[in-house]
């Protein structure tokens, strides 16, 4: 027999600590429970056991607390969003046929001890998975451990054998009970002997083998004089330690060997328990699936009649397509072009593929659609209508689940079919599919079945939740008009920007140069482990911190080293032009279609506020705050006979602030078109405005812009340079003269802590698990997120309107003129050189008067033949 023998509560503590903190919708903590079972898989299939046992520890106090009061006194308690976690894993486990041991009295070290010994005793093989050295002492005789350990969501686990405890130490694994009685242990507040650490502990059981045998040879010449008399003080101390940290091997446990092998798995309550927590790669990696969840003795249903779905029948897909009845498509594409689809309605089913006949004058029904349509992913669907016809302009759909799934958990990392599914308990009908279909139009089909049922799921919850006009008003609008940006692109200036990279390739040769000539030789200036070496060992320059791979060499490391050499401000001067050569010509070239146009993926559903990303190549992200980076935007151009138009908001978080706070004097400021930043100068400086200095009213800046974000005193002082204190003083400043702000800050933080989320002007939701949190540094960030979230993601809401008005303005007034990017607070559309006024008024005014304020919103508008130019 093969025993893996599992320290439940270590292992589950790890695996909490060891990932990002992971709720479900409704806010229950996962992020112990995956780690957990992500171990325990991976401890299964490199082990191979013939039976697993889970030790779990109980509240009640053990032999040992008995034996000494101050036994894990002063041990914090288990933080409660962990805590929370045990019973269901607990429940998991046991429906995976395991059993779960625990022992009033005893702890869970000596559940594993037993069951080794007992192991050992039998000839049998026990692993024990454990993520403390504690269980070092049972290692021997057919018992090893495997010292769990998850870093970044990763797991993994270290074999510790007897070989590897006396290379590491130098003792036996018995004899670590002996080094622990000299040395104690702080997180189990064992004493051990005051002033002797590990080092000192080892090398007195090296030398005398036991407890017994240093005290038996107190007075030899080996143990220094300082040494024997903190031993001789505290010998009682030692032997008490000593009983409290030798495992008990004899712990009375109920079951045998023999009763631990597991029982036939519960499919169906486990996939249904393992749904509602939310862990779809779990539930994938155990086999399991929907069709389980009924259970063996579930209450027997009369079975749902099944869908008919026609194949590549065309009148059939129009029924559908043309009824009044709500229809859900969900489509699969080759490239950028769709090659199948599945409709499902509520009494009927079509499917077609790329090829058969009929197909283009499908595709030409699904855009006319009259009736009540869920589109999956409906970005992709326009997108591929506006490749096809860049003209055209496909009705919006009735629902998308993705979106809508976004908007109900922005914190999920993906918004597949299946993790929209999980937990929310749908009972799709079954498809009654003809024979010889192909396997991926079958599986497709399978897929769309579930739609009707979730969409009716999704807009509920939407509706409960207040967020159905923002998916029906913004985000499904939305979503075309990044289908449309997406497939116009933004021309490129191949040439131009070769050239600027040889400019670059001629700087970055002279500064190697220069920063072999100041290092005394070459070296791979991009490795952080020779530019290590370089700076500190062969330049002596202070060091400032480690990795493990050597000294740090990062941003902040090396500006503070500035003063030291000027080899620095070359190293520096190097990475930026690296940056801009690798990041932004290289990686710019290699992205060009053959039409000379970029074309961006602008990502609706990846961040936590709201805001829309760019990626493939990232177009938001072109560097503009120094000279070098910003004349990028040289060479994105209108083509011949077309100008950019370019629009951004003035301070647009700043006036979302002062609308939502309601603050008497950020509204004053703003309605009277003031310097925001003067007039807080000079209200933190306390002095008339005509004498705030540049460098106060840049100071000031950072404090209005870092208030948004619930900036702290170190952050602001190590933004602008000032002491902490100085810092603390500003913001103490700023919020005495800004009390809406402060009341702002304090009752949103508030409501995110009683409500469990906080919201924009809009209705858009940001859950904040971290609140609940007992980690300092989780909770201080969750305080923040509350701060910032209404405000950014209002702002993000905001120009999303604006985008959707734009759009569909230029579309009304029948213009060529087309909006091609957003970045942030800032829109571009490309326009005919006869209509670049009336599209630069158009923007404005759309920009400007797309929701109402306390206070006015600015954009201004600027044209040019590039993005430099009209910026």
């Amino acid at each position: 027999m093969k025993l893996l023998a599992v320290d439940s509560n270590s292992i589950l503590n790890r695996a909490y600590y060891g990932v990002k903190p992971l709720t479900t919708r409704e806010g229950q903590f996962t992020n112990g429970i995956y780690g957990f079972l992500n171990i325990l898989l991976k401890l299964v299939e490199e082990n191979a056991p013939d039976a697993v046992a889970f030790a779990f520890d109980l509240r009640a106090p053990t032999f040992r607390h008995r034996m000494f009061d101050g036994y894990k006194a002063g041990r914090k308690g288990m933080p409660g969003e962990l805590a929370q976690q045990v019973e269901p894993l607990k429940e998991l486990l046991t429906l995976m046929g395991y059993p779960i041991l625990s022992l009033e009295g005893y702890e869970a070290d000596d559940i594993l001890g037993t069951l080794g010994e007992r192991c050992r005793a039998a000839g049998d093989e026990c692993v024990i998975a454990t993520g403390d050295r504690d269980s070092f002492q049972l290692v021997g005789g057919g018992v090893t451990v495997r010292l769990a350990f998850t870093r970044g969501g990763q797991s993994g686990a270290e074999v510790i054998d007897e070989a590897a405890i006396r290379e590491r130490y130098g003792v036996s694994p018995r004899q670590m009970i002996e080094v622990k009685a000299l040395m104690g242990d702080s997180s189990d507040n064992i004493p051990g002997v005051a002033g002797i650490g590990e080092k000192t502990a080892l090398a007195l059981i090296q030398q005398f083998g036991t407890l017994d045998g240093v005290y038996e040879r107190i007075d030899d010449p080996a143990i220094r004089k300082g040494v024997r008399e903190k031993l001789l003080r505290d010998r009682e101390t030692a032997y008490k330690s000593r009983a409290l940290a030798e495992i008990n091997c004899a712990a009375p446990i109920s079951q045998t060997l023999g009763e631990l092998y597991p029982k036939p798995r519960q499919d169906g309550p486990l996939y249904a328990l393992l749904d509602r927590l939310e862990l779809r790669s779990v539930i994938s990696r155990l086999g399991l699936s929907p069709g389980e969840t009924a259970g063996a003795n579930a209450a027997p249903t009369a079975p749902k009649p099944a869908l008919p779905a026609a194949v590549n029948d065309l009148d059939a897909a129009k029924a559908l397509l043309d009824g009044t009845d709500p229809v859900s498509a969900l489509l699969e594409y080759r490239g950028k072009q769709p090659c199948r689809a599945a409709l499902a309605g509520l009494s009927a089913a079509a499917l077609f593929e790329a090829g058969a006949p009929g197909w283009d004058d499908f595709l030409g029904a699904l855009c006319r659609c009259a009736a009540p349509l869920s589109l999956t992913d409906s970005k992709e669907w326009y997108r591929s209508r506006f490749l096809t016809d860049p003209d055209s302009q496909p009705p919006l759909a009735a629902f998308d689940p993705v979106l809508a799934g976004y908007l109900l958990s922005p914190l999920s990392s993906g918004y597949s079919l299946e993790s929209l599914c999980a937990g929310r308990n749908l009972d799709p009908p079954a498809l009654s599919l003809p024979e010889g279909i192909s396997p991926e139009l079958s599986a497709l089909a399978q897929r769309a079945a579930v739609l009707p049922a979730l969409t009716a799921a999704l807009s509920a919850e939407l509706e409960e939740k207040g967020m159905k006009r923002l998916l029906g008003e913004i985000e499904i609008p939305l979503a075309r008009v990044l289908a449309s940006m997406e497939a116009l692109g933004f021309s490129l200036d191949e040439q131009g920007l070769t050239d600027y990279g040889r400019e670059l390739d001629t700087d970055l040769a002279e500064l190697t140069a220069r920063i072999y000539f100041l290092a005394g030789g070459e070296f791979n200036i991009n490795s952080p482990k020779q530019l290590g070496e370089v700076l500190f060992d062969r330049l002596g320059l202070p060091a400032r911190k480690k990795t493990k791979s050597g000294f740090s060499t990062d941003a902040d490391t090396l500006d503070g080293l500035r003063k030291y050499h000027p080899i620095i401000d070359d190293i520096l001067s190097y990475r930026k032009l690296a940056k801009l050569k690798s990041t932004y010509v290289d990686g710019l070239l290699a992205q060009v279609d053959s039409d000379h146009r970029v074309r961006s993926v602008f990502r609706q559903t990846e961040t936590r506020t709201g805001r829309i990303s760019s990626t493939e190549p990232n177009l938001q992200n072109i560097p503009v705050r120094t000279e070098r980076g910003s004349q990028l935007r040289r060479f994105f151009y209108a083509p011949a006979g077309r100008l950019l138009v370019d629009a951004d908001y003035s301070q647009i978080e700043l006036r979302v602030l002062a609308h939502i706070a309601d603050d008497p004097a950020m509204i004053e400021a703003f309605v009277h078109n003031l310097d925001i930043h003067t007039r807080t100068a000079a209200q933190v400086f306390d002095m008339p405005e005509e004498f705030v200095t540049p460098q106060m009213r840049s100071s000031a800046k950072a404090v209005n812009f870092g208030i948004v974000y619930g900036i702290g005193a170190y952050s602001l002082s190590q933004d602008i340079g000032v002491s902490v204190a100085e810092a603390d003083r500003y913001i103490k400043s700023y919020l005495a003269n800004y009390q809406g702000v402060r009341r702002y800050m304090q009752e949103s933080v508030a409501f995110g802590t009683e409500h469990g989320y906080v919201q924009t002007m809009f209705g858009r939701r940001r859950p904040l698990p971290e609140l609940a949190a007992s980690n300092r540094v989780t909770h201080a960030f969750g305080e923040r997120v509350a701060m910032n979230t209404p405000i950014q993601g209002t702002a993000a809401d905001i120009i999303k309107l604006a985008m959707v008005r734009v759009y569909d303005r230029l579309r009304a007034e029948g213009m060529k003129a087309r909006l091609i990017l957003q970045v942030h607070d800032e829109l571009i559309v490309e326009a005919p050189e006869e209509e670049a006024e009336q599209a630069a008024k158009l923007l404005t005014e759309e920009m400007e008067r797309v929701v109402s304020l306390k206070v006015p919103l600015l954009a201004e508008a600027k044209t040019g033949r590039n993005w430099l130019e009209a910026k």
